[in-house]
């Protein structure tokens, strides 16, 4: 056999490999929490890095019935409020965002709560068409074998809401002291108020422009009927 030959089927077998293994992941992440993510990682991969002295990462995995369904309305009021109707992927806001790129715009993202959860959970924060490639993957992958609310448990698990901290478990109690199931809608839009940027936007020191923020999402909750 020719050493084109050899490369081809090593190819075939590499993307084999690749599809089958991402089945099984995905598939056993339907029922059993995620031990960590990409982006935990990334996290101490950063850390080191730069040379910072070893910090663990904050979180605390909890099942949807631990969690307070005002989190589950807030995220979905300020991240994705197509969540139930869209299969993965919000066409309109990413024709939206590209139109308005062509227009000289700012590229802003159109991430829906699955491409996030794709996203944080197996994949680097770089970006790139190979990572976003994946991205879609992954999400078609999620879309297909989770429902809703496992997509919502897992993101509200994994998400980043401050410095080493991961997972609305963790983030109840260090700003509020108490667990993510007693969250009331205030908290827990103050949560997702800051999920764009959990580093900047500090839950602990909410500035103006959060408390906006908030009043929005909990506006968008009550006419979202929660």
């Amino acid at each position: 056999m020719s050493l084109p030959q050899l490369c081809k089927r090593g190819l075939v077998y590499a993307l084999l490999f690749f599809v089958l293994s991402s089945l099984v992941l995905v598939g056993v992440l339907r029922y059993l929490p995620a031990p960590t993510s990409a982006f935990m990682l990334h996290q101490h991969v950063d850390d080191l890095a730069e040379g910072r002295s070893y910090k663990g990462i904050d979180q605390r995995w909890v099942s949807h019935r631990r969690i307070s369904p005002h989190a589950f309305s807030a995220v979905v009021a300020s991240e994705d409020q197509l969540f139930y109707q869209h299969n993965g992927f919000d066409v309109d806001a990413i024709a939206k965002a590209f139109n308005q790129y062509l227009r000289g715009g700012k590229l802003r993202g159109a991430s829906t709560i699955s491409q996030q959860v794709a996203k944080n959970l197996f994949l680097s924060p770089a970006k790139n068409f190979g990572r976003k490639a994946l991205e879609i993957w992954f999400t078609l992958l999620i879309e297909a074998v989770w429902d809703k609310q496992r997509i919502l448990e897992m993101y509200l698990n994994i998400a980043e809401f401050g410095d080493h901290l991961f997972g609305i478990e963790a983030a109840s109690r260090r700003y509020f002291g108490i667990p993510a199931q007693q969250l009331s809608p205030n908290q827990a839009a103050l949560l997702a108020a800051t999920l764009p940027n959990p580093i900047l936007l500090k839950a602990d020191q909410p500035s103006a422009y959060l408390h906006k923020r908030q009043s929005w999402i909990l506006g968008q909750m009550r006419a979202l009927g929660n």
